[in-house]
């Protein structure tokens, strides 16, 4: 094999060393009621998440507390801090952080649905996001959320996605669910179900191909992703006969996007995809509406699956699983999906790092582009 140059060789020990820095993972703590602080303290109990990344918690100690008893976990202790900053230096490196987002004391619940409670779910997210925004933390990850306790006046979201596309600014997102076996994202997301067919036009679905062509390009380095996109219809209209938003939205848009060189394919009878394993043959799939990609993912991937929110312009992945109150506080939560998403989201910023610097030198990104394909 050939010797890399020199060049090649500075910017590759560039990227070692970036890889080689711990990345400040920011937490939000979800509802107080649901599994949220069970999960995030079952994975940081774990010392070798320290060998990775920083772990901020926002919420509050006390409620922290409460978790850490109720499953038996009392020999975690969290540092509290006020800023992402003063979580780097300490000395013991083996301990999460926390910065609390409220003063007073918190009725903890575990499984009741209490209005009461939501707004410290959105105080946790919005001073998370705050700093994330602002850079001070490398990404999110966001236990979840009761999506109605926790609306207000600030709040005015159907879900986490919306609510950091805003905070973003960015005119469109999409929402990845991504596991080694299986990436689905949607054109439609927290909508009723009554309104997903005017809602799935062809400007929508080549949006949403060229987040998921561009995220599978810069965040999960696929060199040239194959897309699959399911039909709106069953059957995918069975040529018009049960409908004709297949003939009439989804190819015209099918062939935008491949004169924009994204490679997508269908539009598939969604029933018959995923049954005989033809997602196999691809990198990504793009359903139409939440619950047609959703159910078969969760089938699929669902301890190992994490909620990626894809286009923005920092990182924010999530368990693909909800609040769980029949089992929260019995300490029957499995932490795997939230794992998951920490060690996603640090990969994914390690990427789009990469890519960066890999940019710098068009000659070194076009050769290990071919070797990473």
């Amino acid at each position: 094999m050939k010797k890399p140059d020199r060049c090649n060789q500075k910017i590759i020990g560039v990227i070692l060393i970036k890889m080689s820095e711990k990345l400040k993972i920011g937490i939000s703590i979800g509802d107080v009621n649901g599994v949220g602080l069970e999960i995030i303290i079952k994975t940081l109990a774990d010392a070798r998440i320290y060998d990775y990344c920083t772990p901020i918690v926002y919420g509050h100690t006390k409620v922290a507390s409460f978790y850490r008893r109720t499953i038996h976990v009392e020999d975690l202790t969290f540092t509290v801090i006020g800023h992402p900053s003063e979580a780097l230096g300490k000395k013991d490196h083996k301990k999460p952080s926390m910065i609390n987002c409220w003063e007073e004391d918190v009725k903890i619940e575990p499984g009741v649905i209490n209005p009461a409670v939501g707004k410290y779910s959105f105080l946790s997210l919005e001073r998370a996001t705050a700093d994330l925004v602002n850079g001070d933390i490398d990404a999110l990850v966001t236990a979840p959320i009761n999506k109605d306790t926790i609306q207000n006046e600030q709040f005015n979201f159907p879900g986490h996605t919306e609510y950091l596309q805003e905070r973003d600014g960015a005119a469109e997102s999409l929402m990845f669910l991504v596991s080694d076996t299986l990436k689905v994202g949607v054109v439609t997301g927290h909508i009723p179900l009554v309104k997903v067919a005017e809602s799935v036009t062809a400007e929508k679905i080549v949006a949403k191909l060229k987040l998921m062509d561009s995220s599978l390009r810069n965040d999960f380095w696929v060199r040239k992703p194959r897309i699959a996109v399911l039909g709106l219809n069953p059957h995918a209209g069975d040529n018009g006969l049960i409908g004709d938003e297949e003939q009439k939205v989804i190819t015209p848009a099918l062939e935008e996007a491949r004169n924009n060189n994204i490679l997508a394919f269908g539009p598939y009878p969604a029933d018959g995809f995923f049954a005989n394993g033809s997602y196999l043959q691809f990198d990504a799939v793009l359903a139409m509406y939440h619950d047609q990609g959703l159910i078969p993912f969760k089938q699929i991937a669902f301890e190992s699956g994490v909620n990626f929110t894809a286009g923005l312009n920092f990182v924010r992945t999530s368990p693909d699983h909800g609040t769980a109150y029949d089992i929260a506080g019995k300490n029957k939560a499995s932490e795997v999906s939230f794992r998951e998403a920490m060690f996603t989201a640090m990969h994914i910023v390690k990427h789009r790092r990469e890519t960066l610097e890999l940019e710098e030198n068009p000659l070194t990104f076009a050769k290990l582009s071919r070797d990473r394909d």
